[in-house]
């Protein structure tokens, strides 16, 4: 049997107290703490406006088999040996320079096309009297970025280490990481330090002294760095035996910094809108736009 609504009635009822009342102190308590805490939880978040963005990814890392060493030594004439894969140097340096036999390996252990790290071996030949106490040596890479805006530059990395105890070989393990300044563009692809750290045409010494290259390195907005590098020093060099430097890096995942407000936005039409037009190629290229992000 069908029911039908007879009779309705709203009900209204009314609460009233006197302004000096633990009911009127608590109502007021409850609406300041309505408006009052989202403004503190703003202040305590950096404002109301997100500036910034982040996202993860595995920048696209190549060694370009070029790199630049110092060996200083002890209980010689020569303060130190060195070698670079720049002919220049190599012609300025001519009475302490010592030719290594290099290997190097990059291996993309999980598949995705990206190199995950670098082994680099590196024998250098020295006389019995050459002590080394110290190192300090550059490697060069080739650094691409094509998230949210593509970054495209020659980076490198530089390991130092000394000790009072002359060696026989040095291993080094570290991260490649990127250091950012400021947020990277979205738009378009930054070539602005896509161009060699090293001048390698200069016939100065000068443009391969570390200091001057370090210094003009820093001043860049973004750079990569060795990251927390571990070094194992080993003694007891034998006769005739070259000094061996060892170096492990990883290019690992990272955290990179965008401008939030370059974001596309995405404006929502009314079904009524003479805006609403759009094809069925438009929907999905919108579609698209959003899955990317």
């Amino acid at each position: 049997m069908a029911v039908f609504e007879i009779f309705s009635h709203a009900e209204l009822r009314r609460y009233r107290s006197h302004i000096f009342s633990k009911a009127t102190a608590l109502q007021v308590f409850i609406t300041l703490l309505t408006y009052i805490l989202p403004l503190v939880v703003i202040y305590l978040n950096d404002g109301i406006w997100i500036s910034d963005a982040r996202f993860r990814d595995q920048p696209k890392i190549v060694f370009k088999k070029e790199l630049l060493f110092l060996l200083y030594t002890t209980g010689s004439t020569q303060s130190y040996v060195t070698y670079s894969t720049f002919e220049n140097y190599n012609k300025l340096q001519q009475n302490s320079l010592r030719i290594p036999l290099i290997k190097s390996v990059e291996e993309d252990i999980n598949g995705d096309g990206k190199l995950d790290n670098l082994q680099l071996t590196l024998e250098v030949p020295l006389y019995d009297s050459e002590n080394v106490v110290a190192i300090e040596m550059l490697l060069f890479f080739h650094y691409e970025l094509h998230k949210h805006g593509s970054i495209t530059m020659n980076s490198m990395a530089y390991i130092h280490h000394s000790s009072v105890i002359p060696g026989a070989k040095i291993n080094v393990y570290g991260t490649l990481e990127t250091v950012q300044r400021i947020p990277l563009h979205y738009k378009g692809n930054n070539i602005r330090f896509n161009t060699s750290i090293i001048d390698s045409d200069s016939v100065y010494a000068s443009a391969y002294d570390l200091s001057n290259i370090l210094k003009k390195y820093h001043e860049r907005n973004v750079t990569t760095k060795l990251i927390e590098p571990y070094y194992a020093w080993t003694i007891g060099r034998g006769a005739k035996m070259p000094f061996i430097i060892s170096v492990n890096i990883k290019y690992p995942w990272q955290e990179f910094m965008y401008p939030f407000t370059d974001l596309p936005t995405l404006v929502i039409l009314s079904e009524d809108s003479k805006l609403c037009n759009l094809s069925v190629a438009d929907l999905k290229y919108v579609s698209h736009k959003i899955q990317s992000y």
